[in-house]
C-alpha cells in the first residue's frame, strides 16, 4: 500500500510517436466512447469491521499515532527475515484469496469482507485498517482510481479493472502485495494497461540487487513503461517495509537518488502506470486518488529483499 505521496514532483514533456501515439490514441477513443469503461466516483462505505481481540495489532491502531517514517533503509537480521517472509507470504495468499471471488456485481465492500475474514482466520491485522484513519481492510482502485481507493457499495462492472492491494501485520511484520485484474470482458487498451503495468514492476524488480542504486529502479520502470506507450505517475511511490508499515520512499521513475541498496534490505516496488494523465487528484475521503482526465490506470505491487546473490521477491505467487 502506497501511502506517501513524494513531494519534489518533475515535469515532464510527452511525444507522441511510436507506441506512445498509438496509445494516446487508443485512450483519446476510450474517453469518447460511450461503452469503454465508467468512471468511478464516490460511493457509500460501511462501517468499521471489528478485529478479533486475540489479533495482535500493529502500534498505531493502539494509540493512534503513526511514528514518523524511517529516512533510512534498515538490515534485517536472520529473525526479522523469517518474519518478514511469514507475513509476504500470507500477504500473497490472501489477495489470491480476493482475486478468485472478484466477479462482476460484487461490490469492493464485499471483496473487502472477504480479505477482512481471511485476516481474522490467519490471525493476522490488515495493516490499512485505521492507518490514518483509512477506514477499510484492503484498498481497491478500479479505472480511474490510481491508488488508495476505498472499498464502497459501488457494484463491479463488465469492463472494468481493479487494483487490490493487500497488506497484513503478522507476528510483528508487513508484507505488501498488490495486482491490477480485469473484470469480466475488458477492452484490448485496459488488458495492454495491465501487461505493461507488471511488466514495468517487473522491470524495477530486474535492476535490483547488492551494491545498486536505488536509481536504477525508477530509471528501469520509466524506460520500459515509455516504450510501450505508457507513462509512470510519478508522485506515488513504494517504501521501505518491515516492523514498521512504511519506510524511506522508492521512486519510480528516474531520478538521482545515490543510496545502494545492501542484503538485508527490504522495501516495496509498486508503480502505477497510466494510459493518460500522470496527475492525479485526491477526492473528498481524502484517501480516493483519481486520474485528473479520468484516464485509467494499472499497478502490480511486491515486497523485496536484498540478498548476497541479488534479489528475493517475498510476495511472489
Amino acid at each position: 500500500m502506497s501511502i506517501y505521496f513524494v513531494t519534489h514532483i518533475r515535469h515532464s514533456v510527452t511525444v507522441f510517436s511510436g507506441p506512445a501515439k498509438r496509445r494516446f490514441f487508443s485512450w483519446l477513443s476510450n474517453v469518447f466512447s460511450r461503452h469503454s469503461y465508467s468512471i468511478v466516483k464516490l460511493h457509500n462505505v460501511s462501517p468499521v469491521l471489528p478485529v478479533l481481540d486475540r489479533i495482535s495489532k500493529p502500534q498505531y491502531v493502539i494509540d493512534g499515532i503513526v511514528p514518523p517514517k524511517l529516512p533510512w533503509f534498515d538490515i534485517k537480521n536472520e529473525e526479522e527475515i523469517t518474519g518478514m517472509k511469514d507475513a509476504c507470504r500470507l500477504a500473497r495468499k490472501i489477495l489470491n484469496v480476493a482475486a478468485n471471488e472478484i466477479k462482476v456485481g460484487m461490490t469492493t465492500d464485499e471483496l473487502d469482507r472477504i480479505v477482512h475474514q481471511a485476516c481474522m482466520d490467519n490471525n493476522a491485522y490488515p495493516s490499512p485498517l485505521l492507518y490514518r484513519g483509512f477506514p477499510k481492510s484492503i484498498c481497491t482502485s478500479v479505472n480511474n482510481v490510481a491508488c488508495h481507493g476505498i472499498p464502497d457499495s459501488r457494484e463491479l462492472e463488465s469492463g472494468d479493472i481493479i487494483n487490490v492491494d493487500v497488506t497484513v501485520y503478522y507476528n510483528g511484520f508487513h508484507g505488501d502485495v498488490n495486482e491490477t485484474y480485469p473484470v469480466g470482458p475488458v477492452d484490448k487498451a485496459g488488458l495492454q494497461l495491465i501487461d505493461a503495468a507488471k511488466a514495468s514492476c517487473d522491470a524495477g524488480i530486474a535492476a535490483c540487487g547488492p551494491g545498486e542504486k536505488f536509481s536504477s529502479i525508477g530509471k528501469a520502470i520509466e524506460q520500459k513503461a515509455s516504450s510501450l506507450g505508457f507513462s509512470v505517475i510519478p508522485n506515488i511511490c513504494g517504501h521501505g517495509i518491515g516492523r514498521y508499515f512504511h519506510g524511506a520512499d522508492i521512486l519510480h521513475y528516474d531520478n538521482t537518488e545515490d543510496r545502494m541498496m545492501q542484503e538485508g534490505m527490504t522495501f516495496t516496488i509498486e508503480p502505477v502506470i497510466s494510459e493518460g494523465s500522470t496527475e492525479v487528484c485526491v477526492m473528498n475521503d481524502n484517501w480516493t486518488a483519481g486520474s485528473s482526465d479520468n484516464s485509467r490506470s494499472a499497478a502490480f505491487e511486491h515486497t523485496l529483499l536484498i540478498t548476497s546473490q541479488g534479489v528475493d521477491v517475498l510476495t511472489r505467487k
